[in-house]
């Protein structure tokens, strides 16, 4: 089987940005305790009428751009998001139908802020085995509407973004050597969405609350941190490398802490990792790839480098993918 690899990137950010002192006004909180406990000193905000879908189609247009490809020879699609427009169409389906893609299938990965690394590697499979030639793989998140903006441990942290990147048959010194995913469902409940039930025969309810983000952030911290270092480990095994062989690391930007736990417990200067949470915060699925195509744009990764993407999210999802630039 031949090698599989990125040969494109793009991005989208939302123009609304939403500060730290912002923030301030509207809940109990401040700049300082923000900074302290996340790193996070801005995050994006979509507008009322840009849905994750429009992110989702801004980002992937720019890889398609960047990859000089007719998006008529687009095969496969897949969306990795955790905020879709609606349970359906498929956001995937979305993006086919506005960039012209109509060869292509096309659906949605919903594994949280895991979701780029888990679609990144279910194309790869596809394209690895000759099924498709090629693959658009796109995150997107509009988590803003699934925040509940009067809870401050939850409402300082998620943000706004897309990114996007072309899969295919790349060169065999190159491309993505090794992934790993694992589940761990019995901490599932440290980090989820809460929905009203409601008897659906029921045709008096009028007022139901719209589902919103809940967090056990301590009881989580030290799962994500372990969990990103299975990850990180396993991966890079497979790639049969070293941690001194890592050039640059771009882990999922969930909490600066959490990143920096995982540098001490794999013994890796924190100077190798690519960090972006205090512009962006959490953007979940989108985090890794919007800070990868900056990665690359601020030449913190060159071709040739050894590039491990690890991140976590609910579920408890960990994943993790050594990349040769």
């Amino acid at each position: 089987m031949s090698n599989v690899g990125i040969i494109s990137l793009g991005h989208y950010l939302p123009k609304k940005v939403l500060t730290n002192h912002d923030l301030e006004k509207m809940v109990d909180t401040s700049d300082e305790w923000i900074t302290i406990r996340t790193g996070i000193k801005e995050r994006r905000i979509a507008a009322a009428d840009e849905d994750t879908s429009h992110m989702a189609i801004k980002a992937a247009r720019e890889a398609i751009k960047n990859a000089d490809m007719d998006a008529q020879k687009i095969e496969l699609i897949i969306v990795a998001t955790a905020s879709a427009d609606s349970n359906f169409p498929a956001v995937a389906c979305m993006v086919q139908r506005a960039i012209g893609a109509t060869q292509a299938a096309a659906f949605d990965v919903n594994a949280a802020c895991s979701g780029f690394l888990c679609a990144l590697t279910t194309a790869k499979q596809y394209v690895q085995t000759g099924l498709y030639k090629n693959a658009l793989v796109v995150a997107a998140e509009k988590f803003s509407k699934l925040v509940d903006w009067n809870d401050r441990s939850t409402c300082v942290l998620f943000g706004d973004g897309a990114g996007a990147c072309l899969l295919g048959h790349v060169r065999s010194d190159r491309g993505i050597l090794s992934e790993f995913m694992h589940a761990q469902g019995a901490y599932g409940h440290l980090l989820e969405v809460i929905a009203e039930e409601r008897n659906p025969l029921d045709q008096t309810c009028q007022a139901i609350k719209p589902p919103y983000v809940t967090m056990n952030g301590q009881a989580l911290f030290k799962v994500a941190v372990n969990s990103m270092f299975e990850a990180a480990s396993v991966a890079i095994k497979k790639a049969k490398l070293k941690l001194s062989d890592i050039e640059c690391v771009v882990p999922h930007q969930a909490n600066d802490r959490i990143i920096s736990g995982v540098a001490k417990k794999l013994k890796l200067p924190k100077e190798k990792f690519y960090i972006n949470i205090e512009k962006y915060g959490n953007m979940s699925a989108a985090s890794i790839l919007v800070a990868l195509y900056e990665a690359v744009e601020n030449k913190r990764i060159r071709k040739g480098d050894h590039v491990l993407l690890v991140t976590f999210g609910a579920g408890l999802v960990a994943a993790a993918n050594v990349v040769r630039w």
